[in-house]
C-alpha cells in the first residue's frame, strides 16, 4: 500500500501533467537487468583499528634536536622520525678516532722494538726478560686497539639510535616529544599504527556465521569520506561476547590516509544461502520517500517499479523482485528527471 501510495504522489508531480502525457520525450541511458546466484548480505556497523601499533621508544638518552613528524602523517619503513641532539657525542667519536691512531703507532713502535729484541734473543744479545717485555708491551698495545675500537663501535651505534626511524610503513597515531625536551632511555616518543594492518571490527549474531567464511571479499563503507572499498573477512574472534552472544569478525581494508582508528565503518555481510537474484547498477536507483525505485522501458514509455534491494555489490545491488526480470531495461541515466508514462528515446545502453 505504501509504495502505491509513492507511486500516485511521482505520477501527479508536474502539476496538471497527468501520467507523463504532455511531457516531451526524454533522452536515457539504459542497462540490461542481469541474474546471479549470489549471498543477500546486510550491512554491520564497526570500528576501524590498526591490528599492529608500536609505542616507539628511544633507546639512547638525549635531547631533542628534529621532530621529523606529525601526528595523522604517514611515514615510510625506516623513515627518521625524531632526532637527538648528537654535538657532544660527535665529539666523544672524535676523540676516540684520534685515540686509535695513538695507539696504531705505540702498535707499530712495539711491534719493531719486539721484532728487534726477538731477533737478538735468540742470538742471545738480551736476556729473556728484557725480550718478554717487550712482548708483552706489543701485545698490550694489541689489547688496547681492541678496546677503543669496541667503544667506537658502541658510539657509532649510540649515534644510529639517535636517530628514531619507523618500524614499518604506518601512521603517525601520537607524538609525545617537541624540540628541546629531553627523553630518557626507553621513553615513548611516538606512536604508530601499520597501515598495512587496517581492520574493521564488526560484531554479528552468532546465528550468522553460518555464511560467514574467511577469505571472502565484502563491500565495506566509511561514511565520514562517502568512501566505498573492498575488505575481506580475515579473522572470526574465538571468543563470543558473554551476554549478547555476538562475534566479532575482522575485515582486513587497504591502507587509508585520513583514517583515525575507532572510526565508524559498515561492513556488508552474507546472511542467506545463495540465491538468484536481479542484479542493476546502482545508477538505475531513484528514492521516493526513503523507497528504492527503478525506471524501465515500456512501450517507449517510462514505467516505474519499486525495488526491493537485498545484496550491496559496490555499484550494483541485487534485488529479489519478481518484475525485474533478466535482460529488462532500466534507465541509468535521465532517470532523475523522468516521470511515469513519459515518452523516452534511448540515447545508448551501458
Amino acid at each position: 500500500m505504501r509504495v502505491l501510495q509513492i507511486i500516485l504522489m511521482i505520477v501527479s508531480i508536474g502539476g496538471s501533467t497527468v501520467f507523463g502525457q504532455d511531457l516531451p520525450p526524454a533522452k536515457v541511458v539504459v542497462s540490461l537487468v542481469t541474474q546471479e546466484v549470489i549471498f543477500e548480505n546486510r550491512p554491520f556497523i564497526g570500528r576501524l583499528y590498526y591490528d599492529t601499533s608500536s609505542q616507539v621508544s628511544s633507546e639512547v638518552s638525549g635531547l631533542v634536536e628534529i621532530v621529523a613528524v606529525r601526528e595523522g602523517e604517514l611515514v615510510k619503513k625506516d623513515a627518521p622520525m625524531i632526532r637527538l641532539n648528537t654535538e657532544l657525542l660527535d665529539k666523544e667519536i672524535d676523540v676516540n678516532l684520534v685515540r686509535l691512531e695513538q695507539i696504531e703507532l705505540r702498535i707499530n713502535h712495539a711491534e719493531k722494538n719486539y721484532q728487534r729484541l726477538e731477533n737478538l734473543y735468540y742470538k742471545e744479545g738480551v736476556s729473556e726478560k728484557v725480550y718478554e717485555d717487550a712482548l708483552y708491551t706489543y701485545q698490550d698495545n694489541l689489547k688496547e686497539k681492541q678496546v677503543a675500537e669496541l667503544e667506537l663501535k658502541k658510539l657509532l651505534i649510540k649515534l644510529e639510535k639517535s636517530i628514531i626511524k619507523a618500524p614499518y610503513e604506518g601512521v603517525v597515531m601520537r607524538k609525545n616529544v617537541d624540540s628541546g625536551d629531553w627523553v630518557q632511555q626507553g621513553d615513548e616518543v611516538v606512536r604508530i599504527g601499520s597501515t598495512n594492518d587496517l581492520f574493521v571490527k564488526v560484531p554479528i549474531a552468532e546465528t550468522l556465521l553460518q555464511f560467514v567464511e574467511i577469505g571472502r571479499e565484502v563491500v565495506v563503507e566509511i561514511k565520514a569520506f562517502a568512501r566505498e572499498l573492498r575488505g575481506v573477512i580475515e579473522v572470526i574472534d574465538p571468543l563470543a561476547d558473554a551476554k549478547t552472544k555476538n562475534v566479532f569478525i575482522k575485515v582486513r581494508i587497504p591502507a587509508q590516509a585520513d583514517i583515525a582508528e575507532n572510526m565508524s565503518a559498515t561492513v556488508f555481510l552474507p546472511v542467506s544461502a545463495k540465491k538468484r537474484l536481479s542484479i542493476i547498477p546502482r545508477d538505475a536507483l531513484v528514492k521516493v520517500q526513503g523507497q528504492d525505485f527503478v525506471y524501465t522501458i515500456k512501450e517507449g514509455k517510462a514505467a516505474i517499479l519499486p525495488v526491493n534491494i537485498v545484496t550491496f555489490l559496490g555499484d550494483r545491488v541485487g534485488a529479489d523482485n519478481p518484475d525485474l526480470a533478466e535482460g529488462m531495461q532500466v534507465v541509468i541515466e535521465g532517470n532523475e528527471r523522468l516521470r511515469p508514462d513519459q515518452p523516452v528515446v534511448v540515447d545508448g545502453e551501458s
